[in-house]
């Protein structure tokens, strides 16, 4: 059963994808647990690396005063952020065991909506908590002017987004949370270690080019521009403005193909 497209136009775009953003926030207020994990966790590794790490922390590149607790800071916010994005997307999964994904593909409503809803609905969780774990930036000798709120928003709303979609195109083929838990481990973490979030990449050296390819690394330099403004010294890692525009690209190109791969399960509805 498929909906014409003079049907689906009727609805709008942002009524129903405001729908599913607020179903997505309830439903996380409703599991204080997940609050918890998206926190503590990030937090713990923190906290354990960077005090352990600290005093033995000198490399070539960085500003010579930065201590490890500050090179990782902007790392844990990042580990946060994919966290809570990818792992909202379990809601997919769930969603299609209860029904209610089947009914909201029958629905007369557009693909872009369903899309849109999911990812903004997991983008404010992840941008949320990640701010409210910048808070305590200053402990770690970052500053938290509004110079650097104004760049760190943006930053965090847009990587959120695109880790999201990232998360939504891993979750929509499966129909069990424990394959996505197995996925996730073996993939989530080299992602977020060769991002520059734990120590930079050598300039000659292998890791580099995966680190340029990696989408979660432009993110990370966005966060950590952000902090520290495009003129600290922190050797290859791109400016503000391009890391931007990277982690922009890759939110587009996630909705794009999330979308497709919508537009493919209704027609086979």
């Amino acid at each position: 059963m498929t909906s014409s497209p003079a049907t689906s136009s009727r609805t709008g775009l942002w009524l129903p994808a405001l729908a599913l953003w607020k179903r997505e926030i309830v439903r996380f207020l409703r599991q204080k647990n997940r609050i918890i994990g998206a926190l503590a966790t990030p937090l713990v590794f923190w906290l354990l690396i960077g005090s352990g790490v600290g005093p033995g922390f000198r490399l070539p590149g960085l500003p010579a005063d930065m201590t490890y607790l500050a090179y990782f800071f902007p790392g844990t916010v990042v580990l946060i952020l994919l966290f809570t994005a990818i792992f909202s997307t379990i809601s997919i999964i769930e969603d299609r065991r209860e029904g209610f994904l089947q009914g909201v593909l029958v629905a007369p409503v557009a693909p872009e909506a369903i899309v849109l809803g999911k990812f903004l609905g997991g983008m404010t969780l992840a941008a949320g908590q990640g701010f409210v774990f910048c808070l305590a930036a200053p402990l770690a000798g970052l500053p938290l002017d509004f110079s650097v709120v104004a760049r760190l928003v943006p930053a965090l709303l847009l990587a959120g987004f695109g880790l999201v979609g990232l998360g939504f195109l891993i979750a929509w083929p499966l129909d069990s949370t424990q394959g996505f838990h197995a996925i996730m481990n073996v993939f989530l973490m080299p992602l977020w270690l060769l991002s520059g979030s734990l120590f930079p990449a050598a300039p000659d050296s292998w890791m580099r080019f995966a680190v340029m390819a990696n989408p979660v690394a432009y993110a990370t330099a966005a966060v950590r521009r952000a902090f520290y403004g495009d003129a600290a010294g922190f050797g290859a890692l791109p400016d503000y403005g391009t890391a931007m525009f990277a982690s922009g690209l890759f939110a587009l190109l996630m909705f794009a193909l999330s979308v497709w791969m919508v537009r493919r399960r209704r027609g086979a509805a």
